[in-house]
């Protein structure tokens, strides 16, 4: 090799190639199409993930018992995703929120460049699998939040690519999969999404060992789908290990079990195809059908038929199952796809759609050879290390700023709450993981977003009251409440503004704050004991807002 074609090959490899385009496509989509870092902080349980994570970096131990609320305090709790609660409340310790928003990115940014890899592999077409790759990635944009979720994304593609060399080179890959999912169950919950897909090839397989009249290719496909079960069987005693072992997946049943959570909660329930996101699963969908097609009438190949039928069908029933829909068939409809192009080249069309879609396959191979020497991916890692360092900038501002929205969480109600550190507040649940994330461990809260905790029964009470209905106010009684604080157009706060036995001491158009009467009374402080509220006058001067325990609570 000459010098100078040895410094040209060296020049290329610190090009941009198109997996560092795949890589950099989620960081694009985020500060350009949404609201950027706010947009990774639009819901609460962040705040409680990272609380949680400290509890156990504090105590060496993973909690067996409720630690935020007042309603259920010290209650069996399941903190089954405290590897990413202790990993992430490490980073949030050395960089603040800054850094957990810019870890989240990195994820999602990781995910979709492994998948553009793979799809890549599938069909050998670059713009098709860059094209494919961008679909999955608009699909599961509806679901990017600073939540350990993210890493089932990441662990479904690498599911995938395990799986796609079984293929290849045998069922010796399939030995990496229970030691993935012992990672993939101490982090999210969405481990199921590996039997799942696990399933889906060992029905594909039994279904072309029916259909296939070769036996060669019977007996094949029955050993792949022998594999695929043993894999299943050793995954799952591989998730027994976890801090809760099996009384884990008694949880996990029992959550799944109750209906409350799908007919009530915004993430479990069908999307809208009146909003934008319905577009991107709607074009997935199709294209996804006629891949599967294309395969069972081509090559009489069943696998990616289940796969997308079946994903297709969760994606439908909860919105949270859309991304993992769209990673599972962005490979199945590259693949297709190009399958496609190249049939049109011999098909009985017009010639100038032949030409055409030889041109396409030529161009595609050429870029494919220029794209495919092995790069230093100076862009990703320029691109990542540059977003970093803005979220994190103290100067962050917009899209760039790592905080709850102020316009959505009740941010400037903050000081008044914690002047009361005797308070028992009752908030939506939303607003509870914003202020477990505020005010812990000085206040407790009445609920959370952690639905699988508090259960159906309490739920359903809960909803109850945030719909207003008759025994609203004996409920709050039920658990002494004095402190209330809720969005300025929940019905609730209407309720209450009403009623004789509060009083609105705050209202920033976003929040407002009710104390009981007597609180709210100029001059007065509260004595709260475990069993009532009461009054005590206090020294001429200002309004005084504070609590004092009525007897001592050292040595409990």
């Amino acid at each position: 090799m000459t010098p100078a074609r040895s410094n040209g090959r060296g020049a290329v490899r610190l090009l941009p190639s198109l997996t560092d385009i795949a890589f950099l496509m989620p960081a694009v989509f985020l500060f350009t199409r949404m609201q950027g870092a706010k947009s990774m902080l639009g819901d609460g349980d962040t705040g409680w993930h990272v609380r949680t994570g400290e509890w156990i970096l504090a105590n060496g131990r993973v909690p067996h018992q409720d630690i935020f609320s007042f309603t259920k305090s010290g209650e069996p709790w399941y903190a089954w995703e405290w590897l990413w609660d202790t990993c992430f409340a490490w980073l949030y310790h050395h960089g603040g929120m800054a850094s957990v928003v810019s870890a989240s990115i990195l994820v999602l940014c990781l995910t979709f460049a492994l998948l553009y890899r793979l799809t890549l592999r599938h069909c050998r077409n670059p713009f098709l699998a860059i094209g494919a790759t961008l679909l999955a990635c608009a699909c599961s944009a509806l679901h990017w939040l600073a939540r350990p979720h993210l890493f089932t994304l990441l662990f479904v593609v690498l599911w995938l690519m395990i799986i796609d060399r079984v293929y290849e080179r045998g069922p010796r890959w399939l030995m990496l999969t229970p030691f993935l999912m012992i990672l993939w169950t101490n982090v999210h919950g969405g481990f199921l999404a590996g039997f799942i897909i696990l399933g889906g090839f060992v029905a594909g397989e039994i279904l072309r060992a029916l259909f296939t009249p070769e036996l060669a290719s019977r007996r094949l496909a029955l050993d792949r789908a022998k594999w695929f079960i043993l894999a299943g069987l050793a995954c799952a005693a591989a998730t027994l290990v976890n801090p809760y072992g099996y009384h884990l997946h008694a949880h996990i049943y029992k959550f799944f079990s109750e209906p409350y959570h799908f007919q009530n909660v915004n993430e479990f329930q069908s999307i809208s195809f009146h909003e934008l996101w319905g577009l991107y699963l709607e074009v997935a969908l199709i294209l996804g059908v006629l891949s599967a097609l294309w395969f069972v009438a081509r090559r009489r190949q069943f696998v990616p038929l289940v796969l997308v039928a079946g994903w297709g069908h969760l994606a439908l029933y909860s919105a949270r199952n859309i991304p993992l829909f769209g990673v599972v068939a962005a490979p199945v409809i590259a693949q297709a796809l190009a399958e496609m192009l190249e049939g049109l080249e011999t098909a009985p069309v017009a010639a100038w759609i032949r030409r055409m879609a030889a041109g396409l396959r030529e161009i595609a191979s050429e870029f494919e050879v220029m794209d495919r020497p092995w790069r230093v991916h100076a862009a990703s890692v320029a691109g990542i290390a540059l977003i970093a360092l803005l979220v994190g900038s103290p100067a962050a501002t917009g899209k760039l700023k790592p905080e709850y929205d102020p316009t959505r969480y009740p941010a400037r109600a903050l000081p008044l709450l914690r002047s009361n550190p005797y308070a028992r507040i009752f908030t939506d649940d939303e607003w509870g993981d914003y202020l477990i994330y505020q005010l812990y461990p000085g206040h407790k809260v009445f609920v959370d977003g952690r639905s699988d905790f508090y259960g159906q029964d309490f739920e359903e009470k809960y909803l109850d009251l945030m719909n207003v209905k008759y025994d609203w106010q004996q409920y709050l009684d039920q658990y002494r409440i004095n402190t209330i604080v809720l969005s300025t157009t929940a019905p609730l706060a209407g309720a209450i503004k009403e009623s004789s036995r509060w009083r609105a001491v705050y209202d920033d158009t976003v929040a407002i704050v009710f104390l009981r009467a007597g609180l709210a009374e100029p001059g007065v402080s509260m004595e709260a004991s475990g069993k009532a509220i009461i009054p005590r006058i206090t020294k001429a001067g200002p309004p005084v807002l504070r609590m004092t325990p009525e007897k001592s609570t050292k040595g409990a």
